[in-house]
């Protein structure tokens, strides 16, 4: 019995239970029966004959097809391809079909059968069914090859279009068809699959060949000139003689060079084409003449007429032909080919048309094009509803307004439109403003939105000029109104973006993914919640660690810290390192306006600074360990440059260093307060070292030193500990002003007094550290002063009104400072308008005292209070404010002085005073100070003066320098970059005259002391390129010599190796001729006088070596040419050296493969050739050798080829051994047996073919 297996993606389990039930879409299928079975015959409809209708309507009613459709295919069991399954539904042949299943949708059904072949029963749609039957065919059944030939013309045609006709074949027969490529001369298809399939493509390949075999193909060659008699006018005559004969017929167009006719179709149908085509021309050829006439070439476009169509109107009308010459000609000159009789109404219709229109010119500004155009175009709109035929174009960006159309057309629209020009210049406008070029791209906007907002709200038009053209200038046209608003929107948002502020953060580039988000979630999160800043991360190809936000100031700030948290969770490992500088040095580590310096990718680091009011001197590096380390040494280095600090070790014994640095650093931290603010620095817990570093002046370093001794000999002998709690609003007048109370504290009792640091949790805990009865009595006293605190009490003074504003102003600014000076008191003003001078104060009795003489103290420097004016033009004003106005903050905070600066005034602003020369007003230029010009500074008269002093100091000055014009473009470097970083350097502005003015002068405006530097550093600049000049015109010494072009190559050696080294040793340029030169000949030597003859002596010398020098052929045998040349060519190489000569073997395929050539000095080429005439003798002994044993060695099957004429060698070679001859599968025809064959030794009975044979017989068991 045959068995059966049903395969569904759901049981593959069912494999061994044979086939179930199975539903089929649009039919109901029977069990099958095993093995294949013969289709049913189809029957009719109950009462249906054949041949008589239906129904009364005379129709048949087509059968419904079914959606699904079964295929049932045989593989015999010579072509399965898994054979050794122990049971039938198992192994790879299942494995196989599920996965047809599962990728195609079919259903697929197999059963053995008795001759152990197997059937495949495929069900599905139509699509499906295909694809499963190809797949199954190429994974389960052996595949054959074979090959057809068909001419190379006809493949594409087994293409088809797009390859559709292909893969159509390839489906419908199951195979895989391979086409040569164009460019391979091969003709033959090559099929893969069954034999089956194989016949069937073939076959359906052949068909294809044999129906291109019928079709003709015709080329005829005809003047280009009578093409259009043959097309007719729009191409009816070829269409109708198309349709008459049948052929396709097919014409190049007039715009290409080519006057071949192609015609295909069935022979019969190209002959008669071809006939009819050849008449017309033979016709047209003998009654035709031609005339020219001169058209303007602006007036072709109107003969031609759009897409040609008038040419084919004056050919439809006369029968004359009009031959324009091509667009990109500049002939003005036009053929006309027809009858004698037909040419002169042609050539009125020709006039006629060129003169039926006309181009002219309106100049306009560009600016005012939009506004002549009108709002959605209604202006140039009523134009053209009167003057329909006239086209009007504008071109972006010229002067100009195109009219084309008729001539009396044209010239009602060009009066019109310079009407509407003239109003327009009357009532429009435009205005200029310089802004920095740095600013365009955030005043354009992402995609120019901001442009665009200001262009559409304000009906004006903005240009901004290209990053190229690197000019400031933007021109801003439309109505006047609204010029000068954009002009307003504009310089608030230059001003604004003035204002902003750029900070960078150091993050690890391999947490920015992470940052950002997929899909940028994240970091969209962050922008939403921050709109204003705009945070930019580097390109990952950068491999920067630098992310960067920019924003205003307060923003970016939130922004930062925001984004710091961010990382601070991602980066669990990170290194940082502290190191404390003093206060008075942070402003030169944060370089000029804020720019830090290793806040750069030369170090990757991150630099916090402690806010300007916070008491911290210590700067935190973050970053890699290896770059903190780096910045660390490059802030000390700026620290011990700037000051005269000192460093000095200490040995204390390592087991005390945490008893010296106390809880949380408290008491070393107490030393470094009472020494000047000393550096203190102990080595890492558990490196073993005693080495302290003290860093600081040198007096306190000394101080420091001696503290830490004392308290290191205190720790040995006797280290007695005490804590006190005491609220931290106590601490500071515990302390006293400049630390006096606690200072007599300590001298009284001898005992540390530590108070905590701002970031320790307790707060409260003052910790106290010395002698035991030392520290008993500091510990009393502090006690008493505590409990004099917590006596609260209430006391009042009087205070003048006009006093009032300057506790209360900024917040309580003061009155905060004073409750955090002297333990919390509370102070409390009248309402304003109370008209009361009584002062409350409430708090402890001592704080409350001390707070009321210092609020006395403040009154008396208030009333001592004078104002100051200082007159300075308001042009330098921002110069003295200096980068976000550090520079006014820094003398406010030097002379406890208060500084107003005037309004601005945008008029008086834009009123050029005469510039200062050298630093001195001229007469004429007397300086009249307007209000814009006065600067208020408030405080005490000593005090105003010094700022009075400090300001005036801050004006910038401008002085000449004499410097040559030619030596300007050296200054300004490759795109500016000199002069910018000269700028940079002197912290001054260079102004540089324009190069067409000529002038020797640059201007350098400054602060004095800077301008004095800048002055000095151009000069020395001067001088060293004036050195150059001096330097290159050395260099330029040339001398042109005349050598064979045929000892160039050799001048230049081998990759150039001669030519460099002569460069190198002598210094100078060498140019040989290009191949284009007239004199070939010539070689130009060029660098310094010495030099160049030195190199032209050393060329001439070698000329003459190569002139000596004779070329000789010798012959070798090319078996022994490897031998000679060795490997890599490294024995001939070390011939050549050895005998000074140049040996050139045969190149591969040579018509004397044993020529080789020796070049060199007669005597060393007679010894070269002498040896290698002895290394040839040599070799050849060894091949003769060593073929003469291979000829022994090589099997008979080599020389007898599988034929039997081995006896009959004449060429005297070894034995060829035993061969079989006139065996019966040598007989022609004839062949050995395939033993795996089916076809010649077939299977009988059901029993299944044995897996492997042995050789020793069947296995016993």
């Amino acid at each position: 019995m045959s068995s059966v297996a049903v395969l569904t993606p759901e049981s593959f389990a069912e494999h061994r239970s044979g086939l179930q039930g199975h539903e089929m879409t649009g039919e109901v299928s029977a069990p099958t029966p095993p093995g294949p079975s013969p289709p049913l015959p189809e029957k009719g409809a109950p009462g249906e004959k054949t041949g008589e209708p239906a129904s009364a309507w005379g129709c048949k009613i087509r059968p419904i097809k079914a959606s699904v459709i079964t295929q049932v295919f045989h593989v015999p069991l010579e072509e399965r391809r898994y054979r050794d399954n122990n049971q039938f539904g198992e192994g790879e042949e299942a494995k196989v079909c599920l996965d047809i299943m599962q990728r195609t949708g079919a259903h697929i059904e197999l059963s053995l059968a008795k001759d152990q072949g197997l059937s495949i029963m495929v069900t599905g749609k139509l699509e499906s069914v295909m694809k499963a039957r190809k797949e199954i065919v190429a994974r389960l059944q052996t595949q054959a090859s074979a090959t057809v030939a068909i001419p190379k013309e006809h493949h594409r045609f087994v293409i088809g279009k797009n390859g559709e006709k292909l893969q159509e074949l390839e489906l419908k027969t199951a195979t895989k068809i391979a086409i040569p490529r164009p460019d391979d001369p091969s003709g033959n298809i090559r099929i893969t699959g069954t034999k089956e399939g194989i016949e069937k493509a073939r076959h359906e390949i052949l068909l294809i060949a044999a129906e291109q075999d019928k079709r003709a193909v015709e080329r005829l060659s005809l003047e280009k000139a009578f093409h259009p008699f043959i097309a007719g006018a729009h191409n009816r005559q070829v269409q109708e003689l198309s349709q008459e004969t049948g052929a396709r017929i097919s014409i190049p167009p007039p715009s290409l060079p080519k006057d071949e006719i192609v015609i295909t179709g069935e022979k019969e149908a190209v002959a008669m084409a071809l006939s009819r085509i050849r008449a017309i021309y033979d016709d047209k050829k003998r009654k035709t003449t031609t005339i020219s006439v001169e058209v303007k070439k602006s007036q072709h476009k109107y003969i031609v007429g759009p897409k040609g169509n008038t040419l084919q109107e004056i050919l439809e009308t006369t029968g004359v032909s009009v031959e324009m010459p091509p667009l990109d000609s500049g002939s003005e000159t036009i053929i006309l080919r027809g009858e004698p009789d037909k040419l002169g109404p042609a050539l009125t219709q020709v006039y006629a048309k060129a003169k039926s229109a006309m181009v002219v010119e309106v100049t306009a500004p560009a600016w005012l094009h939009r506004f002549i155009i009108g709002k959605k175009g209604q202006n140039i709109g009523r134009i053209t509803q009167q003057l329909p035929r006239v086209h009007i174009e504008f071109t972006d960006g010229e002067e100009r307004i195109s009219l084309e159309g008729p001539t009396e057309e044209v010239e009602q629209a060009r009066t019109q439109i310079q009407e509407i020009i003239k109003d327009l210049l009357v009532r429009m406008d435009y205005t200029e403003v310089i802004i920095d070029q740095r600013f365009h791209r955030h005043l354009i906007g992402k995609n120019g939105a901001n442009i665009n907002r200001i262009k559409e709200q304000y009906k004006v038009s903005v240009r901004i000029p290209q990053d190229a053209e690197r000019s400031g200038l933007v021109r801003i046209e439309g109505d006047p109104k609204g010029v000068q608003l954009a002009r307003r929107e504009l310089i608030e948002m230059v001003q604004r973006m003035e204002n902003e502020r750029t900070k960078d953060l150091i993050v690890e580039q391999k947490f920015h993914r992470t940052i950002i988000g997929q899909k940028g979630e994240k970091i969209k999160e962050v922008r939403d919640k921050f709109p204003e800043v705009i945070i930019n991360f580097p390109d990952p190809s950068q491999k920067s660690d630098i992310v960067q936000l920019r924003g205003p100031k307060n923003e970016v700030e939130k922004c930062g810290k925001f984004l710091q948290k961010i990382i601070g969770e991602l980066i669990e490992n990170s290194f940082s390192l502290s190191v404390p500088i003093f206060k008075q040095f942070h402003k030169n580590i944060i370089g000029k306006g804020g720019d830090d310096p290793h806040r750069k990718p030369e170090t990757n680091t991150k630099i916090d600074l402690p806010t300007e009011n916070s008491d911290s001197e210590t700067i935190v590096i973050t970053g890699k360990k290896s770059n903190c380390e780096a910045a660390r040494d490059r802030i000390l280095a700026i620290q011990r440059e700037l000051a005269n600090i000192k460093e000095a070790e200490v040995a204390i014994p390592a087991r005390l260093h945490n008893s010296l640095i106390g809880s949380k650093g408290c008491l070393v931290r107490s030393v470094m307060e009472d020494c000047g603010g000393v550096h203190i620095h102990f080595p890492s817990e558990g490196s073993g070292s005693d080495r302290v570093t003290i860093r600081g002046p040198v007096g306190e370093v000394e101080k420091a030193k001696k503290q830490l001794l004392q308290l290191a000999e205190e720790k040995q002998v006797n280290n007695f500990t005490a804590e006190l709690q005491a609220k931290p609003e106590y601490h500071k007048f515990l302390i006293g002003r400049g630390g006096a109370n606690i200072r007599r504290v300590r001298d009284k009792t001898g005992a540390r007094i530590i108070f905590p640091a701002p970031d320790d949790t307790e707060q409260e805990l003052i910790t106290i550290v010395g002698k035991e009865e030392a520290v008993r009595q500091a510990q009393k006293e502090l006690e008493c002063l505590v409990k004099n605190l917590d006596d609260v009490v209430e006391d009042s003074m009087a205070v003048d009104v006009r006093h009032h504003r300057h506790f209360v102003c900024r917040r309580g600014q003061v009155l905060r400072e004073l409750a955090e000076e002297y333990g919390g008191v509370a102070v409390s003003f009248p309402r304003t308008g109370a008209n009361s001078q009584r002062v409350t104060l409430t708090g402890a009795r001592d704080c409350v005292d001390a707070a009321k003489k210092r609020i006395q103290e403040m009154i008396e420097d208030l009333e001592s209070q004078v104002s100051v004016e200082v007159a300075i033009p308001q042009r330098y004003h921002r110069a003295i404010m200096g980068p976000k106005g550090c520079r006014i903050q820094l003398i406010t905070r030097e002379h406890e002085v208060q500084i107003k600066f005037p309004e601005r005034d945008d008029c008086a602003a834009g009123q050029e005073a005469p510039p200062q020369e050298n630093g001195d007003a001229g007469p004429e230029a007397e300086f009249v100070a307007r209000k814009c010009d006065i600067i208020t500074i408030g405080g005490r008269a000593e005090k105003c003066e010094q700022a009075r002093a400090a300001l005036l100091a801050l004006v910038p000055i401008t002085e000449d320098v004499e410097v040559s014009y030619e030596l300007h473009r050296y200054i300004i470097g490759q795109k500016g970059s000199g002069i910018r970083k000269m700028m940079e350097e002197y912290e001054v502005n260079i102004w540089v005259p324009q190069p067409e003015k000529q002038l020797d002068g640059i201007k350098v405006t400054g602060l004095t002391a800077n301008v004095e530097r800048a002055k000095q550093g151009l000069l020395d600049r001067v001088k060293e390129l004036q050195a150059e000049q001096a330097d290159r015109a050395l260099r330029s010494f040339k001398v042109t010599m005349s050598v064979d072009p045929k000892f160039h190559p050799k001048i230049i050696g081998r990759k150039g190796a001669v030519i460099s080294q002569i460069r190198k040793d002598h210094d100078v340029s060498i140019q040989f001729p290009d191949k284009g030169d007239e004199q070939q000949d010539l070689i130009v030597v060029s660098g310094y006088e010495r030099n160049v003859e030195e190199a032209s002596a050393a060329i001439r010398q070698l000329v003459a070596e190569w002139q000596e020098m004779v070329s000789q052929d010798v012959h070798l045998d090319p078996r022994t040419h490897a031998r000679i040349i060795g490997a890599r060519g490294k024995a001939i190489r070390k011939l050549m050296e050895e005998f000074k000569v140049d040996i050139r073997f045969p190149q591969p395929g040579s018509d004397e493969p044993d020529k080789v050539a020796v070049t060199g000095l007669p005597e060393t080429v007679d010894k070269a050739i002498d040896h290698l005439l002895n290394l040839e003798e040599e070799y050849m002994l060894s091949v003769t050798e060593t073929e003469t044993l291979a000829a022994y060695m090589k099997p008979p099957s080599r020389y007898g080829g599988g034929g039997g004429a081995g006896g009959d060698d004449s060429g005297g070679g070894p034995a060829k051994g035993f061969v079989v001859r006139d065996a019966p599968w040598n007989a022609a025809g004839n062949k050995a047996p395939d033993m795996s064959s089916a076809e010649d030794f077939p299977t009988f009975g059901t029993g299944v073919a044995p897996k492997q044979a042995s050789a020793w017989g069947p296995k016993k068991f």
